[in-house]
């Protein structure tokens, strides 16, 4: 096989820009609209390498007379964009079908909701192949590949058949579940020894980190290490996710794999000096006008069964049902970004939290006040700012959640400032910040004690909390994340 030159190769079913047309069909590359998040600092890798490349797919419908589309970009420094030509067909079923409807579910605990009918493995394997083999075509003698997320599951043992000579990494974004519920998947020894062809995977945090490790050990007789004490950094004990110790790495066919736990983190200066521009101070000052004498709460996610948007509704309505003195005084903004059509365990989760919101404002509401307001459209990010700079609370209660950066962004939007964060002890988040109020969204009465607690909560308790946070937020950003991931490859 021929070898290309690229030291640095990085594969991710995202772009590193987004593609747009103009008015006379000139195609313009684009930054995303966050300014935060893991696709810019993906990016600034880059910087930092003396040639690389970035590999991801577009939509081409006839792809089959479409060769791969190699790209020179220059921002923020020079390096190759390869996008892998699949079509609608190839999209819906390795993307929307296989890994929402197969992989999702198991990942997030929910193996009740698991589908095999409609999954087409042999398309998902055509598609990560298509990955390796321009991994293994732009990547130099020696060269670290770094692959994102579980759709490429497949990809490091497709490139560890072709290239003995790389490093490859593997960044899991999402939760990883036991080795029972994990067991589920008719694929799963498959996908073990995919992960077991690399060199280092990570995780978020060290609960999912040891899951991996015990479907490793369990399901393909892989050989354990003497499990190591957690960092500093992660709660130990007393929360769903926590975990005292760490396996730091497992032998597998004469390969050791080497596994660490690191959560992606935001930018907060990024955060802070966005809050600060005149746009987003003008969105928080109408937004403040609006609320005048009302607590506010905020809560953004996506309308999907692993959010808990219709468990933290629930708990809202019982709250005005058990505290009438919170009638008037006290508003709900939830963004929940509507689902893609055509899913339909979306679409009805969509219509049921649309319609607790509306009981909800039926029963409570008055000509002057109305209790929830629900926006199902995707909100800018800088009026999601002006939305954190304005929160008394903010209530993220998801049922699983890989990590939640959403926590994070609202914490580093509140430096200096009070605000409390109620953070479900089922996201990944909620081992890094200890001082955020946990709630376990399956339990009314764990829910009902949190959002009461945290309207409740005095000052002076939500400024030491929020500046507790704040340190862990600052000191483990997502440059750190990834520094530190590589960094680790690296020395290995």
């Amino acid at each position: 096989m021929k070898r290309g030159s690229s030291n640095f190769v990085l594969v991710y079913h995202r772009s590193p820009y987004e593609e747009t047309f103009d008015s006379e069909g000139n195609r313009q590359w684009v930054d995303q609209k966050s300014p935060n998040g893991v696709i810019p600092t993906l990016r600034n890798l880059f910087l930092e390498e003396r040639s690389g490349t970035w590999i991801s797919w577009r939509q081409d419908a006839n792809c089959s007379a479409n060769a791969d589309e190699r790209l020179n970009l220059t921002s923020p420094s020079p390096f190759t964009l390869r996008r892998l030509p699949l079509t609608p067909e190839q999209i819906s079923s390795f993307y929307h079908v296989t890994s929402k409807e197969s992989f999702w579910p198991i990942l997030h605990n929910f193996p009740g909701l698991f589908s095999v009918d409609n999954s087409d493995w042999a398309t998902f394997e055509e598609v990560n192949r298509s990955f390796a083999r321009a991994a293994c075509e732009e990547a130099a003698p020696g060269a670290t590949i770094w692959i994102h997320d579980y759709n490429l599951w497949l990809t490091p043992a497709m490139i560890r058949e072709q290239r003995q000579d790389v490093r490859i990494a593997f960044f899991h974004h999402t939760p990883f579940p036991s080795s029972d519920v994990f067991s589920i998947l008719p694929w799963r020894d498959e996908i073990l020894d995919s992960l077991l062809s690399c060199d280092l995977v990570g995780f978020h945090i060290p609960s999912y980190a040891n899951n991996f490790a015990r479907c490793a050990i369990n399901l393909r007789g892989a050989e354990g290490a003497d499990p190591v004490p957690v960092a500093k950094k992660f709660r130990r004990y007393g929360s769903a996710l926590s975990e005292p110790t760490v396996v730091p790495w497992i032998d597998h066919n004469c390969r050791r794999v080497h596994i660490q736990a690191s959560p992606v983190g935001t930018s907060p200066e990024l955060i802070r000096d966005l809050v600060v521009t005149p746009a987003v101070k003008a969105m928080a000052n109408t937004i403040a006008e609006q609320h005048e004498g009302r607590k506010l709460i905020l809560s953004a996610s996506r309308v999907d069964y692993t959010k808990g948007n219709e468990e933290m509704l629930l708990a809202y309505e019982r709250l005005l049902e058990q505290q009438p003195r919170w009638h008037g005084g006290v508003e709900l903004f939830l963004g929940c970004v509507a689902a893609a059509s055509g899913m339909r365990i979306y679409e009805d989760i969509q219509r049921s939290v649309e319609e607790i919101v509306g009981r909800i404002n039926g029963r409570f509401g008055r000509i002057d006040w109305t209790p929830v307001r629900l926006s199902t459209h995707r909100t800018s990010y800088e009026e999601l700012m002006g939305w954190f700079s304005q929160a008394d609370v903010c209530w993220i209660t998801p049922l699983r959640d890989g990590l939640n950066l959403v926590a994070k962004e609202y914490v580093a939007a509140r430096q200096g400032l009070g605000g409390v964060l109620v953070l479900s002890e089922f996201t990944g988040a909620s081992v890094e910040l200890e001082d955020a109020v946990l709630t376990n969204p399956y339990s009314h009465r764990s829910m009902d004690r949190a959002i009461s607690d945290a309207l409740d909560m005095p000052q002076e308790e939500q400024v030491q909390r929020m500046a507790s946070m704040t340190q862990a937020v600052d000191e483990f950003t997502v440059q750190h994340w990834a520094e530190q991931q590589l960094g680790t490859l690296r020395s290995l």
